[in-house]
């Protein structure tokens, strides 16, 4: 293959381009040492150790100090990878290593996600951002299941209840607001995830 672009990201690091295509990411070290010169054929021998060797062994230490600093569901964490210049089936590879040694684990992200804001919002808007952040449906369905069998079952009218005393006490003292303000605080908490039926039921027992 031939090398038909070499482009600079910065300082240290530079896109090297394959036949017109994007290929992968290697230092200005690794430039000299394999020879990689645009115009210049690459030997197959040298993309086999570029592709299989060198860059999976970098995409596997890069993910492990991006988990030094945080948790990352495997999407996130291959949408990072990518992000570095490195490919899908790379991504995947370093992504299956730290799985093997569940350093990600999309379950234990889900459970401890739930847990730590089931108190502070509905479960459906956990369910949105959870899906949102890659994890499957299935996987939060469980991950909900243990909770509730651990004996930590959210309270969705309390919490409503708590939200909707925060945020919202302008009403005199018979408790008294207008339609308007009603139909507001309905779209907000619906917004929010919360069942119509729910804030339907709140909103009649507070606001006579």
């Amino acid at each position: 293959m031939t090398v038909t672009e070499i482009e600079e990201i910065s300082g240290k690091r530079s896109r090297v381009f394959l036949d017109g295509s994007f290929a992968f990411v290697v230092y200005k070290g690794e430039l000299r040492k394999y020879e990689i010169e645009k115009g210049k054929e690459l030997e197959e021998e040298v993309l086999d150790e570029l592709q299989n060797k060198v860059l999976p062994r970098r995409a596997k230490l890069r993910a492990m100090n991006l988990l030094k600093n945080r948790q990352y569901t495997e999407k996130q964490l291959t949408d990072k990878l990518l992000l570095g210049g490195y490919s899908q089936e790379i991504a995947r590879v370093a992504v299956d290593y730290v799985k093997s040694y569940r350093y990600v684990d999309d379950y234990q992200y889900a459970y401890d996600y739930l847990a730590c804001y089931m108190e502070r919002r509905s479960r459906k808007e956990l369910e949105q951002k959870l899906l949102q952040k890659g994890i499957s449906r299935e996987t939060i369905d469980s991950a909900a299941g243990d909770l509730a069998r651990d004996g930590r079952v959210p309270d969705e009218e309390a919490l409503l209840l708590g939200l909707l005393e925060k945020k919202y006490n302008k009403y005199d003292g018979n408790g008294k607001i207008s339609d308007r303000e009603k139909q507001r605080i309905f779209a907000y908490f619906y917004r929010k995830g919360f069942s119509s039926e729910l804030i339907r039921k709140v909103l009649k027992e507070t606001f006579a």
